[in-house]
């Protein structure tokens, strides 16, 4: 639908629906939603300025690349500021149709009860909550969620999974899992189980761009292995139940050069049709 289309077709509808005090019709309210675009929060980050006049201030942002990516897809994306505030999140949940959780720092392996490894990054306990908080009012409304990168690593330990902090710790592993160069430039293979959604979206194998260090390592109840790398790394989660999909690597650096990106993003808007 373009945006010439999708106007006329609101308009039509506020015609047939808006009554003689100009209040809307109850019967209405869920057509009009249904006529609107999906609305897709993406779970922001915080970094801290290193020099300047503010050293250590906090900046929320999210990287532009998933803001274009549910905007190609064809949603409306809205960044969701990171607070651990219970009530902000309810209430910014409220507001969207679906929910990416996007990747960033470490997760902070106490919370699933190891102490820190040598080769852990840094780690930012309000993020930790966030992503909790995040995924735990989506779950309630039944939203369908994507993980990317931390975030398949944030739902893994939320659900009650745990970790590798690094891949040094990982028996087997040999594929270089942290990449340089370009972004969108896929380094490495993985292979999709038959019959999940990542195979229906993306086919049987794949290549992708890598950026990690840690790695699901025990899978939470309630997800399964849906994509591996080629030294067993896991690659993709899914729900057992619900509408979750996450994945290791970054989609949205690629969404541009790769269609079958996209269909990952088309996924949150649709996920009972894609």
């Amino acid at each position: 639908m373009n945006d010439n289309t999708y106007y006329t077709s609101m308009l039509t509808l506020y015609d047939v629906c808006l009554g003689e005090r100009g209040v809307m019709r109850t019967e209405c309210t869920d057509a009009r939603a249904n006529h609107r675009k999906k609305r897709i929060g993406i779970g922001g980050n915080l970094m801290f300025m290193e020099g300047g006049i503010f050293p250590g201030y906090g900046k929320s942002y999210v990287n532009d690349d998933y803001v274009q990516a549910v905007a190609s897809a064809g949603g409306v994306p809205m960044i969701l500021p990171v607070t651990d505030e219970e009530d902000i999140v309810e209430a910014q949940i409220e507001a969207v149709d679906g929910l990416v959780i996007s990747g960033g720092w470490d997760v902070d392996p106490l919370l699933w009860g190891e102490e820190p490894h040598e080769k852990l990054g840094s780690t930012l306990p309000v993020r930790d909550t966030f992503d909790r908080l995040l995924i735990a009012a989506a779950r309630r409304r039944g939203l369908p969620i994507l993980g990317i990168c931390r975030g398949l690593q944030s739902l893994n330990v939320v659900l009650g999974g745990t970790l590798y902090q690094d891949m040094s710790e990982a028996e087997g592993s040999f594929v270089r899992h942290f990449q340089g160069g370009h972004p969108a430039q896929a380094t490495h293979t993985v292979t999709a189980e038959p019959g999940s959604t990542l195979h229906r979206l993306l086919g049987p194998s794949l290549t992708v761009n890598s950026f990690h260090h840690m790695a699901a390592r025990r899978i939470a109840p309630g997800l399964r292995v849906t994509a591996r790398a080629a030294d067993g790394t896991v690659e993709g989660l899914e729900g057992i139940s619900e509408p979750i999909l996450a994945v290791q690597w970054h989609p949205e650096m690629m969404h541009r050069e790769r269609s079958d990106m996209k269909r990952l993003f088309q996924w949150l808007l649709a996920p009972a049709d894609t």
